[in-house]
Order: C-alpha cells, then sequence, then structure tokens
C-alpha cells in the first residue's frame, strides 16, 4: 500500500506513519523538515518532502508527485492548530479577533482544501481506490454544538467539513475511485490538546498510537463511490 501523509510533523502523523511501515507499506511523508531519525531504518519505503504550506509550495510538491509517478491507496491530511504561544480558543466573544479567524481558518481549512485541489489531476490519472482522510473534530458539528466557545476552531472544523463535502461531490463526478472521510480522533494526547487535558478523564484521552490505529482501520473500511463520512474513533458517525 502506498500512502502520502501531509503535516508528518503531528503526533498522530508521526503514529501513523510508524504503524504503516510496520505492516509494509510505502510513505511519502510532507512536512516542514525534510528529512527524520526513522528515515534510515525504513530505507526506500519512506520519502520525505518538505513544504512551507503555501499554495506554490503545495503545487509544487504535488507536480513531483506526479511527474514520480506515485499511485496512492490513501491521503491523510493531519494539518491543524488549536493554540499557540498568542493564540488560544475564545471562551467569549469579546475574545474574537480577526487575526485569529483568519491564522486557524487558513491552516485548518484553507490548506487541506489546497491539497485536495492540487492532488486532484494525480488522483484522477491514478484510477486506484484512494481514500482522502482529513482530521476533523466533533466540535465542528453544528448539530452537536451545546456549549459554545472556541469560535475560530468550531468555524474552522465546520468549513473543512463543508469543503471536503463540495470536493467529494466534485471528485465523484471526475475521480470515481475516490472516497473521503472526515476523522475525529477525540482527545488525543498532543501538543495541541495539552493545555485543556486537565477535565478529561484517564480513560478518555487517548495516546496517538490508539488514535493512528483506529484511524487505519477505519480507513480499511471506508465505503466506496466517491462518498464522504464524519465518523468518530469508534466508527461512530458524527452529525453534520
Amino acid at each position: 500500500m502506498q500512502q502520502l501523509v501531509i503535516g508528518a510533523g503531528s503526533a498522530i502523523a508521526q503514529a501513523l506513519i510508524q504503524q504503516s511501515l510496520q505492516q509494509g507499506d510505502s510513505i511519502v511523508a510532507v512536512s516542514r523538515q525534510a528529512s527524520s531519525a526513522e528515515e534510515s531504518s525504513a530505507g526506500s519505503r519512506l520519502r520525505r518532502l518538505q513544504c512551507d504550506y503555501t499554495e506554490s509550495s503545495i503545487d509544487a510538491v504535488c507536480a513531483e508527485l506526479r511527474e514520480s509517478g506515485f499511485a496512492f491507496d490513501r491521503v491523510t491530511i493531519c494539518n491543524g492548530i488549536l493554540h499557540h504561544e498568542s493564540l488560544s480558543p475564545e471562551k467569549r466573544l469579546e475574545n474574537v479577533s480577526l487575526d485569529r479567524l483568519e491564522t486557524v481558518m487558513r491552516i485548518n481549512a484553507f490548506v487541506p482544501l489546497l491539497w485536495v485541489k492540487a492532488l486532484k489531476p494525480l488522483l484522477k490519472a491514478s484510477r486506484k481506490p484512494c481514500v482522502i482522510t482529513a482530521l476533523s473534530a466533533r466540535v465542528g458539528s453544528i448539530a452537536d454544538n451545546h456549549s459554545g466557545g472556541w469560535y475560530a476552531y468550531r468555524a474552522s472544523k465546520a468549513a473543512l467539513n463543508m469543503m471536503m463535502k463540495t470536493a467529494a461531490l466534485e471528485y465523484a463526478r471526475e475521480a470515481k475511485y475516490v472516497r473521503f472521510l472526515l476523522f475525529h480522533p477525540g482527545t488525543t494526547d498532543t501538543p495541541l490538546s495539552k493545555p485543556f487535558q486537565r477535565n478529561v478523564k484517564p480513560e478518555n484521552l487517548f495516546s496517538p498510537d490508539f488514535v493512528a490505529a483506529k484511524l487505519m482501520a477505519i480507513q480499511g473500511n471506508t465505503e466506496t463511490g466517491g462518498s464522504i463520512q464524519f465518523i468518530d474513533w469508534q466508527s461512530t458517525h458524527v452529525p453534520w
């Protein structure tokens, strides 16, 4: 199996790469860093490409993939942001700012869509069944929003869901072997969730290895036919 993992520096992506290598898959890993320690042990089955996630850089990576003749079985987009040193989820409307909204929306929604756009010629030409997965979140569910807050993050994940749904409809017409998956991993023990783990029960805080294994199992069972599903780690459908 040949996989493309985008945003390969994240904890979930790293666990996904390790488990996929262990089962014999070949992987192209895209991140801001072009090399990693595990590359030597993986040999030719792991290739790393560097990308700064600008539109031109994404287009360049996808052009290189087309020229190299890759035909992927799975594409997993792991890019995402919730906070950094000067950005945190908004608890109230008074915390909302345009800079925060634009930053979170660009990384969580716009960048994944640019990948789906740039990959379309490659995936369309390969005529090989492929699952495109984007890491979403339950807080992006409009129907499931009962507590409010987290304006930028909620909006960005809802936007991601809509963009992937729209892209799935187009792919269904032009690249019928591709199907889409939006995956909610649950609260995972990563730097992204670290500041918000205080009230999470230990049994509800998952390791990246656990989440990666669940994701791989779900990807293997994703329905064909250009459809899209919004599913959590338990294989339960999340309301849109």
